[in-house]
């Protein structure tokens, strides 16, 4: 999954960053792909020059220039990655098509107040005027930012002090980071693709597929049908110690039957099943495996749940 903050200059996308950051989440700051073209020029990286570079990528290269060239760096980088700086819409468009779960989230706070937080920061490609920031902002807006901001997942209103800020960020990214599901499959001749996907379907409604080359892949994030299906067939007991088994750190890698799938039971099999099983990959974002484990699977007696862990 990759986060991405867009605003207007110096309205706290660096201190969102920050909390990203305390979060153990990886951040891909777009701005430095500018100042280390400033610096390989041997130039100053005060707002001036730096404007005068991002303009002209854009227009050699494109208004994604700058974001095709952070891609590379954020597909190095994990499974969950943050990145910090999107100026326009070409940009938020270009990382829809490289990553299939891409969430933008807006930072929205007042003129006023950001010209405030940029005389408190000093730094060197800060502006220090309103007039200076009023062109600033329209420098990006002429990028595409107004458009970006229009279609942000989330907003987050940063009007008040630091403190309460960060705790909107943390808030936001905490209701993020649950748990991350990837399906792949091999789709045979003998199959028929929408019934595969249908087979999908069944067990993580939310699923987002797509079909390559003859393989299913799909990214997942809500878990309550794949779970209550468990309960439904009362086999808690052999989806808890499947979870378990299979747990390798923080992702736990299941092989499914893809035919019972299609009317939407679970049968956990081999990988080398006949015909290619779903593989299904939880990957653990922000979630304790005990606390999954005891979501998904708890313990049973008498074939009834001891204790229900009923969110995440």
């Amino acid at each position: 999954m990759i986060l991405a903050f867009v605003g207007y200059p110096l309205s706290g996308k660096s201190t969102a960053g920050e909390v990203a950051k305390e979060l153990g989440i990886p951040v891909v700051t777009m701005g430095d792909v500018v100042r280390e073209e400033a610096l390989r020029r041997g130039l100053d990286p005060n707002s001036e020059n730096l404007g005068k570079i991002a303009s002209e990528l854009r227009e050699k290269e494109g208004m994604d220039a700058i974001a095709k060239r952070c891609i590379p760096k954020i597909r190095s980088l994990g499974t969950v990655v943050l990145v910090d700086g999107i100026r326009g819409i070409a940009e938020v468009n270009a990382f829809k098509k490289a990553f299939d779960d891409f969430v933008l989230i807006a930072i929205e706070s007042p003129i006023q107040l950001r010209l405030e937080r940029a005389k408190q920061r000093k730094r060197s490609d800060d502006v220090f005027t309103m007039d200076e920031l009023i062109e600033r902002d329209r420098r990006e807006e002429s990028w595409g930012l107004k458009e970006a901001m229009e279609v942000a997942d989330f907003t987050i209103e940063n009007t008040g002090d630091i403190e309460e800020f960060k705790e909107k960020v943390r808030e936001i990214l905490r209701k993020l980071l649950g748990v991350e599901v990837e399906i792949t499959t091999e789709i045979h001749p003998t199959e028929e693709a929408e019934k595969v996907v249908n087979a999908v379907k069944n067990l993580f409604p939310d699923a987002k597929i797509r079909i390559e080359n003859g393989k299913l892949f799909a990214i997942a994030r809500d878990l309550r049908t794949f779970r209550e299906l468990l309960r439904r067939q009362r086999i808690l007991d052999t989806a808890r110690a499947e979870l378990i088994a299979k747990r390798r750190g923080k992702e736990i890698t299941i092989y499914l039957n893809k035919q019972t799938a299609t009317v939407s039971r679970i049968n956990f099999c081999e990988e080398e099943a006949v015909l290619s099983p779903l593989r299904v990959t939880f990957r653990l974002l922000g979630v304790p495996f005990q606390k999954f484990l005891d979501y998904l699977a708890p313990e049973t007696k008498d074939g009834k749940p001891l204790k229900e862990v009923e969110e995440l």
